[in-house]
């Protein structure tokens, strides 16, 4: 998510900004575009804007401002005076941006439910102009908001007033990558997809992998310590980071791209910032370990007749799949009824109450083939699924996985999303969306659940209202 960097006040800025950052408490984004921070912690009682709204213009209905929308109020920081844009300019020639419409869509997020007023976007390319930019504004008082892929679900990634917009998508350069170790290291505005693309030239792949990874940075997945579809699999960020540089909000460079996966030399700075949301400062690059690309994937699409079933299907999984597991994802009826309505995106299997993605990643074939056989024939003949497809092929296997990884597409398309990502115990997760659906009734258009039940605690809730 995208985070507003702030010299003078951090605390209370931040603090300010975990009660109000409308959505869940994080999975997708940067902290310049990254996904997540915490609830407002109630449906709001009045949408901001319908996206089917009808009107003349062919284009989409203007955000309301979120100054104007929630109860805050801007903290005593400088406005950016003309002064100030010369030094900007002298910084990084060429590259401050104060066009009305270029400013446009950084200050909106993704969802299009909050927006900022910022008039000022600047867009350094290297570390030295991030340190001498947040160097100037510590002094000048200014406030700063990091900004990346911008597609946080949760309003994190946009200013809340004027704050300054750092875009980090110049910083874009891979630095190396060693093809023994599988180390990479690159700035923090390479969009993940593009990163995903140059390792796996060379035979390894990125140990995350996010729906939105065709616009994410990798940056705001280490700021918001983004899980994502291969949690499962490679574990969290905080185990395959082995550096990072980071820019203090005064200007300060940390430098500590280091390469070695065991270093006991000191603390281990780089996991403060892990997760940390831009509240210690900006990350400028990355130092990551990425393991070998696997030699075989298979990816099974099934129908499950109830959420215990789900959970049933997950235990067997884990015990009979073991080593070679990647991935389990879940999604309801509704969620499938929506990506086929508004994607035309259609379900390989019968209807059921639910549906279930797992992904094999393993060096032999024919080993797991075997076991997958095993386990299919095993759950299909105790009943815990209803229906299921095998795909083995790279085409097929993208068309499955878009069931998935377009399901918040489908969302806000249909309608004004509001979107939680919880973590509960597995037992409990969907016993939250059926509450919710008895809570707000006939309110919402959907109250659907889907998600990362590989992470074995969280998944995303997503009640949406009324469409204008």
């Amino acid at each position: 998510m995208v985070l507003h960097l702030v010299s003078r006040w951090p605390v209370w800025l931040f603090r300010w900004q975990a009660a109000y950052t409308p959505g869940a408490s994080v999975q997708q984004k940067t902290w310049a575009g990254m996904s997540r921070a915490a609830p407002w912690g109630i449906v709001g009682t009045s949408p901001l804007v319908c996206r089917h709204s009808s009107s003349t213009s062919s284009r989409a209905p203007e955000v309301v401002l979120t100054h104007k929308r929630y109860p805050v109020q801007r903290l005593p920081f400088s406005v950016v005076s003309e002064e100030d844009l010369a030094a900007f300019e002298r910084m990084v020639p060429g590259r401050v941006v104060t066009d009305p419409e270029q400013l446009e869509a950084s200050n909106v997020d993704w969802l299009r439910t909050v927006r900022g007023c910022s008039k000022v976007l600047l867009r350094p390319r290297t570390s030295e102009e991030v340190s001498r930019i947040l160097r100037y504004c510590h002094e000048r008082n200014l406030a700063v908001n990091p900004q990346g892929g911008n597609t946080g679900m949760v309003g994190g990634s946009v200013p809340v007033f004027d704050e300054i917009i750092l875009s980090t998508a110049l910083m874009n350069q891979v630095i190396s990558f060693h093809d023994v170790s599988g180390i990479l290291v690159c700035q923090a505005g390479c969009v993940l997809e593009e990163l995903s693309q140059h390792v796996e030239q060379r035979d390894f792949i990125m140990p995350l992998d996010l729906g939105a990874k065709g616009s994410c940075h990798i940056g705001g997945n280490l700021a918001t310590n983004a899980g994502g579809l291969r949690f499962l699999r490679y574990g969290s960020l905080h185990g395959n980071v082995l550096g990072l540089e980071v820019v203090l909000a005064d200007g300060t460079i940390l430098s500590g791209l280091t390469s070695l996966r065991k270093d006991n030399t000191g603390y281990d700075l780089k996991q403060l910032f892990i997760g940390s949301e831009g509240t210690l400062g900006v990350i400028t690059a990355v130092s990551i370990s990425c393991p070998p690309k696997p030699k075989a994937v298979n990816v099974a699409f099934l129908g499950c007749p109830g959420f215990a079933e789900v959970l049933q299907t997950f235990s067997s999984c884990k015990a009979m799949l073991g080593e070679i597991l990647s991935a389990f994802e879940f999604m309801d009826a509704e969620c499938m009824q929506l990506v086929g309505h508004h994607l035309q995106l259609a379900s390989p299997v019968q209807e059921s109450p639910f549906y279930v993605l797992i992904e094999t990643s393993g060096s032999r074939a024919e080993h797991d083939a075997e076991k997958l056989s095993s386990f299919l024939e095993q759950v299909l003949g105790s009943g815990l699924v209803t229906d299921g497809t095998l795909a083995t092929d790279q085409r097929k296997i993208k068309a499955l996985w878009a069931l998935r990884e377009r399901i918040t597409e489908a969302l806000s398309l249909d309608g004004y999303v509001y979107k939680y990502d919880v973590s509960l115990p597995v037992e409990r997760l969907y016993g939250l969306v059926t509450e919710l659906r008895a809570r707000v009734g006939p309110r919402a258009k959907h109250v659907v659940g889907y998600g990362h039940l590989g992470e074995q605690s969280r998944a995303s809730i997503c009640p949406f209202l009324l469409k204008c």
